[in-house]
Formats: structure tokens, C-alpha cells, sequence
């Protein structure tokens, strides 16, 4: 065998990083992506265009965006070449410093000062950018209204973001890279990110470091599922599904940065075939968290447009642990709103329902103006708030796959009273009505954007399912790099983080030895032939 060889499942943060450095180190890299790749005319224009919009193969609906409801959460994420860059919402904080000494990683390092150059490398690569003034939406300023009246002005601010600005509208040479990347295009503030950009400004991963990697010789197989990772001699055999049929490759060294909804599920099947990865830690699916966020809208009379800016353009720290976020979508993006019902906080759904009623007999304008308004998207503030108080669920095997059940600590809820608070404080500015996921209102399930955990960080396999060096434990070369790393509540939008993190891990691997790229990957080539 000539040259060594790395296979890195799924293409988002973890992944993107993964792909990049291994090439730069020598190794023949091929990703894997269960995704499509999508070009900038691919993106659907609104979330109505729900085939071009949302991830349900099975109907044949191949768009970047995909919602997964289970008992306990439900899971908003990203699905394509550039994973979850494709549709977030372009935010790149640093979590507070309590991040470092909680959860199952506490005290194996020092680890905001080991992440903090990586964090630089993560926000270079990603083309943070301080969200100018020019560029604050109505919301935006609505929050800074409402910061001094809380009398936190100093704790709101605009957001750093990965969108290039420039001249709206204006296509100019890779302005991040030194020419090496693609052409952007300034960003023209249509709110459309979390739709997939069709401008050319968000600095989505394949625009970066998926961009970089394969010029450097790196392989990415789209439309491409992975169904095993298994044991062989001192390295891996991968299987998977591709266009054209049944793929098995070889590999040296294996990357997991499959989200935490593909890692877990494929680890737990691993762990249970016998003939898989059977000696994994017993910790695989636990201590899967959210940012404990709660996700409202505010309906006005769309008297103003709500969808001018990016995605999300400011923040307000409300306490030492808490924030709040003003997002939006482009116009004409109201499919969600078939999915909104009066928002009703409560432990019990006889309660909620109760509150519900009442919210809308309250002001019975302002909740038949939210039933009919014309562009929902236009008229709606959606508030994400999100807070660093910890509590865990686990995903087991369930019969028709992934299912939830408590773990530690207490659960998700989409009941916080603060969060409600700022609904209406939003509501009493804006002229509009509170409303939230019907699942919500109904079931008290709470949604989240930012899954994390199943396969964390300790220090031995009693104690997590990788080490510091994100090597699983008793798996030489196989490396988990995403959201299930992540092994404590950083409290903020995680994807600068996973970057962060896998910078850090992948800095640790050696470079490659033997053979060059071209020849490892022929060696690849001929194992990953059909096998029907």
C-alpha cells in the first residue's frame, strides 16, 4: 500500500476542518456525504419550495434543511456538501468561560487556553466580520431599544458573522485567501441565509475549507450514506451507499463528522454488531444537550419589513448566563408559519392550552392579524434565546431508529419564563402577537438548531467515548470531530466551537508517511467499486 489514507463522514464544521488539514498533512482524503452538493441557483427562493428546501429523501424532497422530531426534542439541522453552513445563521460567538470547566471534559486540560489560537484559525478561515451598522434590521434595533430599558446597553451589540459585505451585489476575487478561494459577492441584506445563500456572500464551508481541501487533492462522494465503519488489521473498512450503488473503502485513519444525529446513530450500530466497533464506551448516546434554547416568534401587522439584514444581526446578554437573538428569514418564507400556534408556556398541557386561549382572547386584533398577514416572513420576529444551565437526554436504538430518554439533570423545556418575557416585551414594540413550534404548545418539546454530545470527551472510556486527542477510545485512528465532541453547554451558536475543536484535534495527527496522494487514492479507487 502506498500513501495513507483518510475517509471523513460528512462534510459540516467537524468535517470541513477534518478534510482540509489531513490533505495539507499528506494523507489521500476522500469525505463522504450523505447530502447533495448544491451550487447557488440550487437554493430554493423560499421555504415554500419545500422540495428544494427540506431533507426528506424518502418523498424525495433533497433540500439542505431537515427537522427531526423525537419524545423529547425536536432537531433543526443542516444536510449537503457543507453540512450545517449551508442554512445556519452565520454566527460565530466564543462561548463564557464556564464552557471550560463543566461537563465531562472539566479539568482534562486547559482548554481555553489550548483552544484559544484555534479559535483565531476558526474565525480567520470562516471570515468573521463584525455585523456593520448599515446593516442592523428592524429587530436589531428593537433589541437595543429594549437593552436600555433593561438597563443593559453595554451587554448588546451586532454580531460577528460569516458573510462578506463589500458592495452589495458586487462579484470581486477571493477577498479572504489570498485569491485562492472562490469570487464573492457583497452581501445585499435579503435575510435569506437560513434558505441557502443565492447571492455568493455567506462563507459557507464549501467555500472555505471544503474549497481549499479539494484543491489540494481531497475527494468529496455526495449523495453518498454511510451504513458501517468497522475494525480491519490496523485501519478501517468503510461502508456506504452511493449513487451508483454499494461503496466499501479502506482507510488508515477515519473521521466521524456526521452531526451528532449520524455519528450517534452509526456508533450505536456499531456498538452492537459484533463484527463492528463492539468494545465502544457504554457512554455512546449520552449526555446529548442543547443550548437549552427557547425558539418564539412575534407576529406584527407587517406594517414593516422584519426580513431586512442577515440572519441573525445582534445579541443582548441578558444575564451572566443568558442571551437573546433576533432572526429572521428572506421574504416570502412563511412556511413556519403552518407550524405556529399562540404561545402558552406551562408544565402541563391543560395549562398551556388554557394560556393559549387567553393570550389570543387578550388581543384578538393582533392574533387574527398573525393568522392572515400576507408575508409571514415579513411580519414575523422569530427570538432564539439560549442560556448555559445544563440538562441531558440520551439516544438510544429505537425500531424505527434514533429515540430519546432522559439522562441527567433536568430536560430540555420550552417553558422559560425569562424567554417568554422578552416575547413580549418584543410584542409591546413591535405592535404583535407571541407564538411558538406547535410542538411546543402542545407537547412541550422544545427545538433546537444545536444538538450536541453522544460521543464526548473523557478521560477514559468509563468516563466518555473519546479522549482529549478526540481518538476514540480502544479505536487507534478513528477520530470524532462535530457536534458530539462537544462535552458541555457552551451556552451560544456551537458551530465556531466544533470548528475550533477540530482545528485542535486535527493540529495533533501526524503528517501522513509513505506514497503520495495520487497513488494512495488509486489504492482507495479500487476498493471503492460497486459490490452488488
Amino acid at each position: 500500500m502506498s500513501g495513507q489514507r483518510a475517509v471523513i463522514v460528512g462534510s459540516g464544521f467537524g468535517g470541513s476542518v477534518s478534510a482540509l488539514r489531513l490533505a495539507e498533512k499528506g494523507y489521500a482524503v476522500t469525505v463522504l456525504e450523505q447530502g447533495p452538493r448544491f451550487e447557488r441557483g440550487d437554493f430554493p427562493k423560499t421555504t415554500w419550495d419545500v422540495r428544494r428546501f427540506f431533507w426528506v429523501p424518502q418523498l424525495g424532497f433533497r433540500g439542505p434543511f431537515r427537522m427531526s422530531f423525537f419524545r423529547h426534542v425536536t432537531i433543526l439541522s443542516g444536510v449537503g456538501v457543507g453540512g450545517g453552513s449551508l442554512v445556519y445563521a452565520n454566527t460565530l460567538p466564543e462561548p463564557p468561560d464556564a464552557f471550560y470547566g463543566q461537563g465531562s471534559w472539566a479539568g482534562l486540560a486547559d482548554w481555553k487556553a489550548e483552544l484559544a489560537p484555534h479559535y483565531a484559525t476558526a474565525k480567520r478561515m470562516l471570515g468573521a466580520t463584525r455585523r456593520p451598522d448599515s446593516a442592523a434590521g428592524v429587530t436589531d434595533e428593537v433589541l437595543g431599544e429594549i437593552a436600555a430599558d433593561m438597563g443593559r446597553s453595554e451587554h448588546y451589540g451586532a454580531t460577528d458573522v460569516a458573510v462578506y459585505f463589500g458592495e452589495p451585489g458586487k462579484r470581486v476575487p477571493d477577498p479572504f485567501f489570498d485569491g485562492d478561494g472562490p469570487d464573492r459577492v457583497g452581501c445585499t441584506l435579503c435575510g435569506s441565509c437560513m434558505t441557502g445563500c443565492r447571492i455568493g456572500a455567506k462563507n459557507t464551508l464549501d467555500r472555505n475549507y471544503l474549497w481549499l481541501a479539494e484543491k489540494r487533492g481531497a475527494r468529496i462522494l455526495a449523495d453518498t450514506r454511510v451504513s458501517a465503519v468497522r475494525r480491519r488489521d490496523a485501519g478501517y473498512r468503510v461502508e456506504a451507499e452511493g449513487p451508483d450503488g454499494p461503496l466499501v473503502l479502506e482507510a488508515d485513519l477515519v473521521v466521524l463528522s456526521a452531526g451528532v444525529l449520524g455519528t450517534t446513530e452509526l456508533l450505536l450500530r456499531m456498538k452492537a454488531d459484533p463484527g463492528g466497533l463492539p468494545a465502544l464506551s457504554g457512554t455512546v448516546g449520552r449526555q446529548v444537550r442543547t443550548n437549552s434554547e427557547a425558539l418564539l416568534g412575534v407576529v406584527t401587522d407587517g406594517s414593516r419589513d422584519l426580513t431586512r439584514g442577515v440572519a441573525i444581526g445582534s445579541i443582548l446578554h441578558t444575564d451572566a448566563h443568558s442571551h437573546i437573538e433576533p432572526v429572521r428569514y428572506g421574504p416570502g418564507s412563511g412556511l413556519f408559519r403552518l407550524m405556529a400556534l399562540p404561545h402558552a408556556p406551562g408544565d402541563r398541557l391543560r395549562k398551556r392550552l388554557g394560556a393559549s386561549l387567553r393570550s389570543a382572547a387578550a388581543r384578538p386584533g393582533a392574533f387574527v392579524r398573525s393568522l392572515v398577514v400576507r408575508d409571514w416572513s415579513k411580519a414575523t420576529a422569530i427570538l432564539l434565546y439560549m442560556r448555559t444551565v445544563d440538562g441531558t437526554l440520551r439516544f438510544r436504538l429505537g425500531a424505527a431508529g434514533l429515540a430519546t430518554s432522559p439522562d441527567t439533570g433536568a430536560l430540555p423545556t420550552a417553558s422559560i419564563p425569562e424567554a417568554s418575557a422578552l416575547a413580549e416585551r418584543f410584542a409591546e414594540k413591535l405592535g404583535g402577537f407571541p407564538v411558538s413550534m406547535f410542538t411546543e404548545t402542545l407537547a412541550a418539546i422544545p427545538s433546537t438548531a444545536h444538538i450536541l454530545g453522544g460521543a464526548c470527551i473523557g478521560a477514559t472510556a468509563e468516563d466518555g467515548v473519546i479522549g482529549v486527542d478526540h481518538q476514540v477510545h480502544g479505536y487507534p485512528g478513528l477520530y470524532v470531530c462535530d457536534g458530539s465532541a462537544v462535552s458541555a453547554n457552551p451556552g451560544v451558536n456551537p458551530s465556531l466551537t466544533i470548528t475550533a475543536m477540530a482545528e485542535r484535534a486535527m493540529a495533533g495527527v501526524p503528517h501522513a508517511t509513505g506514497g503520495a496522494t495520487g497513488a494512495a487514492h488509486e489504492g482507495m479507487e479500487r476498493t471503492a467499486t460497486p459490490t452488488r
